[in-house]
């Protein structure tokens, strides 16, 4: 294909099956593998600790593998990615360093800077920035820091240690561009951007990960590198996928090694399973060790390996020089025109497309606003990476192993009821350091700006989660591979609901397959909450974890003392909301198939009896609503010997009691005049259960419509005036978690113990859930955009008529809509420069400089100070972040 021009919507619509060609190498390579419960095969699940940044150089993974700036197949076998070094770290830089929860971190922030500058949605162009320090990167004094750093004060980072100081870094920019779906044209070019000459060893690798060693395939593929011909390549042989011919440009070293772990070095065993390991390079370029890799003379070809590096030596980079490298990866033999005017000609086409494709995706914008939208979305691209999981491998243990220790499979133990799960997939990650794997709720989000730019790969993560390898055969969906039985709040058919409607919104059908695939699946999930998470029978839920980690005064997954439960506001609210989505996706499939309308109405039915219970039927007659407060909460309950309930409210001001918010829907025009057993049913209803219509608002006339919501204009009003209130959840950014009115702290009583709990703007005080619980303040993006839409339904069915005052006590009323539009521009201020021509994001970390290496980047940080807005906890989340695109380019209004 070379540079003949072809759009990158013609590529989507020729790929939207997740095994078409142009999606079969992307950036499914992760930045962190170790670390991760994949790789812990301890007795006791200590993943940090069983295998530590310090073993990654060494040892071998078994499930994945990770590297900077990298790529992949999307099977995960061949792997691509750049290594450093600046002739004074201990090791080869080859991949990102951050510090565990056990060595005093407090958010699981990686301790390095990169950014992803752009890319498309089928990876046909994709471009990074990673800044690497050229002093010796210091690792042990960061670790050193943050064991010294109490819980109260701010996190180490790499700009503490002074090695970024006088821009002495370089920046490597690396940009991957198909020729044709396989032939991948990488330009890999470094700034010395410092004051000093300074020298640079660069070198790319190719390697695949091992899938040998383990005693269940002995297969076994080989790298070949070699020099003749003038040629300087890696052939890449491999079973499964073919052949694949990496090309350099120039004069490197070619160097070839094994994937294979140093069992002398670290475990201190006899010998070693092959004469070169995975650290062989590195020993061979940092250490000058002889022998520890082959060593490719000029006109040679090296013996098989597995892991393979073209080595350039730059000895001196001036200020201000660059310094560039080409490389090809061609499947086949490769050709003698690499790096001639088809690499160029198809580098400038492919920045081209690009440019158009997001010319017709984002809409005429301030210039600021779209830099923000196109760089959330190439993050967003840059979270799908490669999921390879089969539990019962991992349960058991593999055959060239010591068998597996007893403690990881016994009742309780972490897991150990998921053996079905069985993943080798694609999956959109939440964070590709920090969060290298999937979470339930964190992918349904990102899901939203995916439907921007990807709808086919959306619907398809979506459709994912809900596979029989996936979902447990009782019908949960896993939350997350800590712990896959714990549970996220269900906005699975949300999710659904939101990107089949943008897909009818751009082309005016939507995939009503698509929609009715997910609903049958989450017609398991619903029953599953249902039967295992309102253990009373009386429609109040307990959930536990759902995502909100240390939300409460204590962790809510734990158990209560003796014969208390919780039943939580959020749980409760979360599954009347469930049950309006999952109405509405009846609804819509009941347009073209009546049978569906049963169905609808037994949702309906599920919504108003939990809005009963929630507004004063519950465990003794106390609902999640509090009349006193004008606000709903937590309640801790117990049944006594004579059948008498005891109950009382957890009085903490937090999301949980805002989440009632999210349970409204409107039941359009069309419902009356299109579904007339689903109307009749909801008349006779209320007819009979006349209670149930403090829940519906109705709006007559000949375009007769309904408002089903869980809260009541008053309710709704009260909940508004302190969601509102700057003193209480009102943040100049966006809704806090938590009240501020809780900042000077408070005693609270949960089921007869004390706890303490106090508005903390940032990162969190607590060591709860390993010191990565941060709900007690900050702002959170998802349940931040899930009110600006709540907010707009409420507003669309008032018809702008419902107006609040903006904020609390201000005097100064508006519509509903107009308050979300207020939110959504708060969130979207934390990356747009304010008038002191800052980021608000950007806080008094060093990307707040005023030098513009740092100011012409934007990073999307996990979670933001309620106060002032600065980014913290991990550093790459254009997962949920990226909803951010979304809401500048008007959704939910705009869909």
């Amino acid at each position: 294909m070379g540079s003949d021009h072809i759009s990158e919507h013609d590529r989507l619509a020729e790929s939207e099956e997740m095994g078409s060609p142009w999606r079969f190498w992307g950036p499914y390579l992760a930045a962190r593998q170790w670390g991760t419960v994949r790789e812990d095969y301890s007795p006791h699940g200590d993943a940090w600790d069983y295998f530590a940044f310090d073993h990654a150089r060494s040892r071998a993974y078994r499930w994945g593998e990770d590297g900077i700036a990298g790529i992949c197949d999307r099977h995960g076998f061949l792997n691509f990615a750049v290594a450093l070094w600046n002739g004074r770290d201990e090791i080869l830089k080859e991949r990102y360093f951050g510090l565990t929860n056990g060595e005093g971190n407090h958010g699981e922030d990686v301790k390095e800077h990169w950014w992803v500058l752009d890319g498309t949605p089928t990876h046909s162009w994709m471009r990074v920035l990673y800044r690497y320090p050229q002093a010796a990167f210091p690792y042990q004094e960061l670790r050193a820091r943050a064991a010294q750093a109490r819980r109260d004060e701010r996190e180490p980072e790499l700009a503490d240690t002074g090695v970024l100081a006088s821009n002495r870094f370089f920046d490597v920019r690396v940009t991957y561009a198909k020729a044709a779906p396989e032939d991948i044209c990488v330009d890999i070019t470094v700034t010395n951007q410092g004051p000093d000459a300074a020298p640079l060893h660069l070198l790319p690798q190719l390697w695949f990960r091992n899938t040998w060693s383990w005693g269940r395939d002995a297969r076994r593929p080989a790298l070949i590198a070699s020099t003749a011909d003038g040629w300087n390549r890696v052939v890449a042989e491999h079973s499964r996928i073919g052949r694949y011919t990496l090309q350099a440009s120039g004069s490197p070293t070619m160097l070839v090694t094994d994937n294979e772990t140093d069992e002398v070095a670290l475990f201190g065993r006899g010998r070693n399973p092959s004469r070169y390991t995975k650290a062989g390079i590195d020993d061979h370029v940092v250490h000058g060790l002889a022998d520890t890799c082959q060593v490719v003379g000029q006109g040679t070809a090296s013996q098989p390996g597995t892991k393979a590096a073209a080595w350039y030596h730059f000895e001196s980079v001036a200020p201000g020089e660059s310094v560039s490298v080409r490389l090809r990866l061609i499947a086949g033999d490769g050709h003698g025109r690499a790096f001639g005017s088809t690499f160029r000609d198809t580098m400038a086409a492919r920045e081209r497309e690009a440019d158009e494709f997001y010319g017709t995706v984002i809409p005429n914008q301030d210039p600021h606003e779209r830099a923000v939208v196109r760089k959330a979305l190439a993050g967003l691209l840059w979270t799908k990476q490669i999921y390879r999981f089969r539990l019962r491998h991992w349960l058991e243990g593999d055959p060239a192993n010591p068998p597996s220790p007893p403690e990881r499979t016994r009742p309780g133990a972490r897991n150990v009821h998921w053996r079905h799960l069985d993943v080798a997939d694609v999956l959109s990650m939440p964070d590709e350091w920090e969060y290298p794997w999937f979470a339930a709720w964190d992918l349904a989000f990102h899901m939203i700006p995916f439907a921007m730019v990807d709808p086919a790969f959306a619907k398809d993560q979506l459709l994912l989660m809900c596979r029989e390898w996936m979902m447990h055969p009782d019908g949960q969906l896993p939350a997350y591979e800590w712990e896959f039985g714990d549970v996220n709040p269900p906005v699975h058919a949300w999710a659904a609901l939101q990107v089949y409607f943008a897909e009818q919104h751009r082309t005016g059908v939507g995939d009503r397959v698509f929609l009715a695939r997910v609903f049958h699946k989450l017609l398991l999930n619903f029953s599953w909450w249902v039967n295992r998470k309102d253990p009373e029978g009386n429609y109040l839920f307990e959930g536990g974890f759902l995502g909100m980690d240390n939300i409460g005064p204590v962790n809510r997954s734990e158990r209560l003392p003796e014969g208390w439960r919780f039943e939580q506001s959020d749980a409760t609210s979360w599954m009347a909301t469930y049950a309006l989505h999952l109405m509405r996706i009846a609804l819509e499939l009941a347009r073209h198939d009546e049978a569906y309308e049963d169905v609808a109405t037994k949702f309906v039915e599920h919504f108003l009896s939990i809005a009963q219970v929630s507004a004063r039927f519950g465990s003794a007659a106390r609902g999640i609503w509090d009349e006193q407060d004008g606000f709903c909460y937590d309640l801790v309950s117990r049944t006594h010997g004579d059948g008498s309930v005891e109950s009382s409210p957890v009085r903490v001001r937090s999301m949980v009691g805002l989440i009632p918010l999210l349970a409204t829907a409107e039941l359009e025009p069309w419902v009356f005049d299109e579904l007339p057993h689903f109307a009749a049913r909801l008349n006779y209803l209320l007819h009979h259960q006349p209670e149930f219509g403090q829940f519906i608002t109705w709006r007559a006339g000949a375009d007769r419509s309904a408002l089903l919501s869980l809260l009541d204009e008053g309710k709704l009003r009260r909940v508004l005036t302190r969601m509102l209130d700057e003193a209480e959840f009102l943040s100049p950014h966006g809704i806090r978690s938590l009240s501020a009115a809780h900042r000077e702290g408070m005693e609270v009583d949960v089921a007869g113990q004390q706890h303490w709990l106090r508005y903390e703007p940032g990162e969190s005080h607590t060591p709860m859930f390993g010191g990565n619980s941060n709900w007690r303040g900050p702002v959170w993006f998802p349940t931040n955009a899930l009110l600006v839409q709540a907010l707009h339904t409420i507003d669309a069915f008032h018809r702008g008529e419902l107006a609040v005052e903006l904020p609390t006590g201000s005097g100064a009323t508006v519509p509903l809509g107009a308050a979300a539009d207020e939110l959504a521009g708060r969130l979207a201020g934390l990356f747009l420069p304010g008038a002191d021509g800052r980021r608000p994001a950007d806080g008094k970390r060093v990307e707040a400089s005023d030098s513009p290496l740092w100011t012409e980047h934007v990073t999307f940080n996990e979670f933001f100070d309620g106060d002032t807005g600065e980014g913290l906890g991990a550093t790459h989340q254009t997962g949920w972040t990226a909803l951010v695109a979304a809401l500048i380019t008007g959704w939910p209004r705009a869909w």
